[in-house]
């Protein structure tokens, strides 16, 4: 049989790793700079864009979108290539691919310290950073596609399987969550409101985490660890199962972070179920990878590359099994908007993602560079350290989870809350978050030392751009050869496995969210519910802007221990002019549902001293100064578009309201200025605090009107 002669392309793979390597670093740093400011609040020296509330969005997104972004698209340039046996289709889409990322990452940095976001949680960039995004995937969708088309290998290999299901799912997750109806070229409300939005959110941030964090991880399992051990797959059907189970089960699971919240019960209960069935193909997965080790474990003691993912394959398992534990109600009581969600995701983003990035750097850069790992005694220290950093992160963490819960449930005998005093129950947690910074510090000093070792490495070798391979060309037929399984004629055709896959992922996602927007009984409407006044809507972009809902909560579970502390649990009916929603996920300060309510009321001036200062009003408090919100004149150019794009959104605004908008915004600014006079406080109307007390002061207010009436609309 005639060879053919051609070349792979490493040049694409070296610039991915080059950018996960930088990223990957950058992302941490960032994220030790957050959280060192939960022990040092004043390191974020008083300044708007190194706040804790700006700052965290851009280290999720650094971390999850740049490095293990780039660390995606170098693993599946590299793999893809080989187990096609064809170099890609083009190099031209390569680099654009390359590039458009590129400046994707360099617009979220240029926008999220300074307060360009949606406020949606791993979706926070604007909507032509969102278009971005979408036109790049494609291209790499398209790539990736044609470069299958054109193979010389007709058999698909589990890890693409993998490959083209992050494809095809973060499209339609990305697409779907990222409707905005633009305001300016940076600002924009989420097309959907309160509950649906709710909904659609964790439909894509749980499926971002499994379509962007573990699909494509998976696909590089399947490859690097048969390849570092020299051992075929434990299973080809487990594969099977693995793939086709988690790609079905895993779309459904979303809901399961919003227990015990205002999305409708039966929604609920479909992410809890999902979320617990999830442990068989996850687990399966895991038992894969670890299995394929059989006969080769000698080989981990000696190989950097098989110790870190050994590891990483551990974490998996261990997120995996973790994950939906905590979708159990009881268990998710306990679990829900504590630090024991962070130490859980950085289980898997530290373990799971970073080790098996770190493992994959250190297989390819000797590879491609033609010579021997620099030292393995560096990449042995970098695998220890690292390990310790793992342990000294998440324990802390998950001893803090506890610690919040419980004291935030505790009574007296006589049935009042132990600890009315939020902050008594953030003062516990000092000791907990100053180790999870020491083992997130000592984490980078391994990559850092990684760093050094892959320089070193690289430059007593010879770069090999275009590696020279052959193979036969694909031969336009095929027999099937007596009792093959039935899966290998489904692996021959990778658009019927696209769709397949797509009609996989459609279906829990139609379940859940068609019924959620269309069947207006999910959602009872509440009539003395109103739109926010003009001055309330620009507060809420800068509680949005400062990213508020990074410490602070919107949805009071309907536990004692929570109406007890902030008042009247949640219902859905109150968030329906909500775009975007500001439920949360983690409670760093106290919910502010009932804030502005009379409970919890405090005065104008109260809240403009605390902005101030926070420690004024509550001593020992790790919240950060906003000073710059009393010194910045409020921007009123879009109080028009806002109203109009409300309106267009379904806020019953009356129409020609934008003519009335400033008179009303005025009149309520001079109401607060004037009551801050009174308590001694002289300021300007027109500055941003002004916009955001009245935000404040507006949370929970609707709710406690005596003349309420809850319809259902027909």
């Amino acid at each position: 049989m005639e060879m053919e002669k051609f070349s792979y392309d490493n040049g694409i793979v070296r610039k991915f790793l080059i950018a996960t390597v930088i990223f990957g670093v950058v992302g941490m740093l960032v994220g030790l700079l957050a959280a060192l400011q939960l022990v040092f609040p004043g390191l974020g020296f008083a300044t708007d864009f190194l706040s804790f509330g700006r700052i965290r969005p851009l280290h999720t997104n650094a971390v999850i979108f740049a490095f293990v972004g780039n660390g995606i698209f170098a693993g599946v340039y590299y793999s893809l290539q080989r187990l096609l046996k064809t170099r890609m289709w083009s190099d031209l889409l390569s680099n654009i691919n390359f590039w458009g990322w590129q400046l994707i990452i360099l617009s979220a940095v240029l926008t999220l310290p300074f307060g360009y976001t949606t406020g949606k949680e791993y979706a926070e960039l604007e909507w032509p950073i969102d278009i971005a995004i979408a036109l790049i995937w494609v291209v790499f969708g398209l790539n990736m596609i044609m470069t299958l088309v054109h193979r010389r290998e007709r058999h698909i290999y589990v890890a693409i399987w993998f490959y083209i299901a992050t494809f095809v799912t973060v499209a339609i997750l990305h697409i779907f969550n990222s409707f905005e109806l633009p305001v300016s070229f940076l600002k924009s409300y989420s097309w959907y409101a309160g509950v649906q939005d709710a909904l659609v959110q964790w439909w894509y941030g749980h499926n971002a985490v499994a379509f962007f964090l573990t699909t494509p991880y998976l696909g590089l399992m399947y490859y690097f660890v048969p390849k570092a051990a020299n051992r075929p797959v434990f299973s080809y059907r487990l594969s099977i199962i693995h793939f086709w189970a988690l790609i079905f089960i895993y779309i459904w699971a979303g809901p399961h972070h919003l227990l015990y919240t205002a999305l409708p019960d039966w929604a609920q209960s479909l992410g809890v179920v999902f979320s617990i069935m999830l442990i068989a193909p996850s687990w399966g997965g895991m038992l894969n990878g670890l299995l394929t080790l059989r006969g080769a474990w000698d080989k981990v003691r000696d190989s950097a590359v098989l110790k870190f993912m050994v590891v990483a394959i551990t974490c998996y398992g261990m997120s995996t099994f973790e994950g939906p534990m905590m979708s159990l109600k009881s268990v998710n009581a306990i679990s829900h908007f504590t630090d024991w969600t962070i130490a859980h995701v950085h289980i898997g983003g530290l373990g799971w993602n970073g080790f098996l990035t770190f493992g994959m750097l250190y297989f390819l850069i000797p590879k491609m560079w033609g010579t021997k790992l620099h030292s393995m005694k560096l990449a042995n220290f970098h695998f220890w350290i690292g390990t310790l950093g793992i342990i000294f992160y998440a324990i802390p963490l998950y001893w803090a989870g506890f610690t919040q819960s419980l004291m935030w449930k505790e009574f007296t005998p006589d049935g009042f809350l132990a600890y009315p005093n939020f902050l008594e129950t953030i003062t516990q947690l000092m000791p907990m978050y100053a180790m999870r910074a020491f083992g997130g510090a000592i984490y980078i000093i391994g990559v850092l030392v990684m760093v050094y070792n892959l320089i070193l490495t690289a430059r007593s070798g010879s770069f090999i751009s275009n590696e020279e391979a052959q193979a036969p060309a694909l031969t336009p037929t095929y027999t099937a050869h007596a009792g093959e399984y039935w899966h290998r004629a489904l692996e021959r055709k990778p658009l019927v496995l696209m769709v397949l896959a797509i009609v996989a992922v459609s279906i829990g996602g139609l379940v859940e969210i068609i019924p959620t927007s269309l069947v207006k009984s999910n959602i009872p409407t509440i009539s003395s519910v109103k739109p926010y006044t003009p001055l309330e809507l620009e507060g809420r972009d800068l509680y949005i802007r400062e990213g508020c809902y990074n410490c602070h909560s919107q949805m009071i579970r309907p536990f004692r221990s929570e109406t007890e502390r902030y008042g009247e649990y949640s219902k859905a009916g109150e968030f329906v002019y909500d775009h975007p929603f500001q439920w949360g996920s983690k409670r760093t300060g106290p919910d502010l549902a009932r804030e502005g309510g009379s409970k919890l009321r405090k005065p104008n001036s109260w809240h403009y001293n605390h902005m101030l200062d926070p420690t004024t009003m509550s001593p020992g408090s790790i919240m950060p100064p906003y000073p710059w919100l009393i010194d910045d004149e409020l921007d009123v150019s879009l109080v028009s578009g806002k109203i109009s794009a409300m309106r267009t959104l379904g806020v019953p605004y009356p129409e020609g309201y934008e003519e009335q908008a400033m008179a009303d915004l005025n009149y309520q600014a001079a109401e607060i200025t004037d009551d801050l006079m009174a308590s001694g406080i002289e300021v300007a109307p027109n500055r941003e605090i002004i916009a955001l007390i009245s935000y404040l002061q507006r949370l929970g207010r609707d709710i406690e009107n005596k003349d309420q009436a809850v319809t259902t609309n027909p």
